[in-house]
């Protein structure tokens, strides 16, 4: 029987920051937004939080409505963006899913708007590695809410959550699911059980984790 590695994507599985940083600034200008252009590094800062909270952060000086109708925007133009030019993909990551399909039903579960991680496929073709998708821009919950939406929708049992940051260990942790840090990814985790510092060693991780 298999099981189930339900994947975040941003510091796990690529870096698209580059490509958002300079699609989400077309946008800031298009809108009429004053404030310096974005960089890699601030939105690599961000990557993992909602898509509401980044516009709390990145766009303090606008109202309510203006960050969601900017945040629209940004949203619109950074998914046509990465649908065309793609992102940075980690090494080894074609190699590795090919490696994990053999024994595992391979999803992702990201905190992006609703297209993103459908950007990411289809720029990279990865349509034969990922089974089901499942992201805050279709639940507007937590990544753990939307951990056990896909979890239930595909009667996964005790499925195995790979990210970068705290945020997605306490997914794992909200979820009840155990959890491998991606230790090469952009945030930072404590006392993690399972590590990797590329995601070539996942497979003899898994073998560990129960």
């Amino acid at each position: 029987m298999k099981k189930g590695i339900i994947f975040d994507m941003d510091g796990t599985l690529w870096d698209s920051a580059a490509g958002v940083a300079e699609s989400w600034n077309e946008a800031i200008l298009a809108y009429g937004y004053e404030r310096k252009p974005l960089t890699a590094g601030d939105i690599q800062s961000v990557m993992g939080k909602t898509m509401e909270d980044i516009a709390d952060i990145l766009f303090p000086e606008l109202n309510v409505m203006q960050r969601k109708e900017l945040l629209d925007l940004c949203c619109r133009l950074e998914n046509d963006y990465l649908r065309r030019h793609g992102g940075v993909l980690y090494p080894d990551i074609r190699k590795t899913m090919e490696k994990l399909k053999v024994n595992y039903h391979l999803y992702i579960v990201s905190n992006c708007q609703d297209g993103y991680i459908e950007a990411f496929i289809k720029a990279h073709h990865m349509e034969k590695y990922f089974e089901d998708t499942e992201c805050w821009g279709r639940t507007r919950l937590s990544k753990g809410e939307s951990n056990k939406i896909l979890i239930a929708r595909n009667h996964l049992k005790n499925p195995i959550y790979v990210g970068d940051t705290a945020g997605d260990y306490q997914s794992a942790v909200d979820a009840g699911i155990p959890f491998v840090y991606a230790a090469y990814g952009f945030g930072e985790v404590q006392d993690c059980a399972y590590e990797i510092q590329s995601i070539r060693e996942l497979p003899k991780v898994l073998e560990r984790v129960q």
